[in-house]
């Protein structure tokens, strides 16, 4: 099973209007609600690709209701820790002239709460894959994904982290299965220019000598690039689309090698896959479907055949 970990859930408020002036009255001309936060988008990708996982992190108040419903509406398996005071925020998305974002703060997470979370971690079984994706709220131990990852540590656990800077950093003594920043992260990491896909390929050994199984470098409208656990280096542009969206389309990569990693244990077909779905949420205005993801795996020349569950 895998299992994805979100501490500060939201609910994504994504709202069009036409002409945006401060100050004024606005009328939006287009909405959409949906769940959110970077594990949770892992989740709906990896079902939307016929893959089972469940959920889990903090829930709090109305807001907390609703995201979880929509999960099980959408398919996903959920098991969160509920919280009795505050609720789990709402982020306003608003595109306009320019896209501009409010995110809300979220519940405060008690050591108690923190506690249920790392025994629910702790029934994990042999072969399963753990997802640590985003930051860490304020109220909560800066050492959190550490402290999961020693828990996990001899348990034969996969562990994915999409996380920036020493959150990422720190972890890398664990040996995650997968760890996927991107270009400019991978600067703000070793205070370099990341110019060329040499100077990528360089650090991302660098982060596999520190630790990491398979770096997978996302470089935007650039492409990614994944130095994998057994020395192979894949690189791709971008496939070719029009960007209505980039929220999630770095979860959806991570969803999408996950996928093709555990179908057949294949790097490259793990990679295109990843790419794929990356690209496909980036062309919607929601997270990637198994159509959108195989239509970009056939524009690339890439087999489709055995790709997904």
């Amino acid at each position: 099973m895998i299992y994805t970990v979100t501490f500060n859930p939201s609910l994504d408020y994504i709202v069009n209007v036409e002409d945006f002036t401060l100050g004024a009255v606005n009328r939006t001309t287009k909405e959409l609600v949906y769940p959110g936060g970077k594990g949770i988008n892992v989740s709906l990708v990896l079902k939307n690709l016929g893959v089972e996982n469940t959920a889990l992190g903090f829930l709090a108040g109305f807001t907390g209701i609703e995201i979880e419903r929509a999960l099980q509406e959408w398919g996903c398996f959920t098991d969160f820790i509920r919280i009795p005071e505050g609720m789990s925020r709402i982020n306003l998305k608003l595109k306009s002239q320019e896209e501009s974002e409010i995110n809300g703060q979220g519940p405060k997470i008690s050591e108690q709460c923190l506690q249920k979370l790392y025994q629910k971690l702790d029934g994990l079984l042999p072969g399963d894959v753990l997802v640590l994706a985003g930051s860490i709220p304020n109220s909560m131990p800066d050492s959190s994904y550490e402290d999961i990852l020693a828990r996990m540590e001899g348990k034969q656990i996969r562990a994915v982290v999409d996380a920036t800077g020493s959150l990422l950093v720190n972890v890398l003594k664990y040996h995650p299965f997968l760890i996927k920043p991107n270009n400019h992260e991978l600067e703000e990491i070793f205070h370099m220019p990341m110019d060329s896909k040499e100077t990528i390929v360089a650090y991302a050994r660098k982060l596999q000598e520190m630790g990491a199984e398979n770096v997978l470098v996302s470089m935007a409208g650039d492409g990614a690039i994944l130095v994998s656990a057994d020395g192979q280096v894949f690189g791709s542009k971008a496939p070719k689309g029009n960007v209505i969206n980039s929220v999630g389309a770095g979860d959806s990569m991570v969803a999408g090698f996950l996928t093709g990693y555990l179908n057949r244990q294949d790097y490259e077909e793990a990679f295109h896959l990843g790419i794929a779905a990356g690209s496909a949420s980036a062309f919607s205005e929601r997270l990637a479907t198994r159509e959108e993801a195989e239509g970009i795996l056939r524009q690339m020349g890439w087999d489709t055949a055995g790709k997904m569950a």
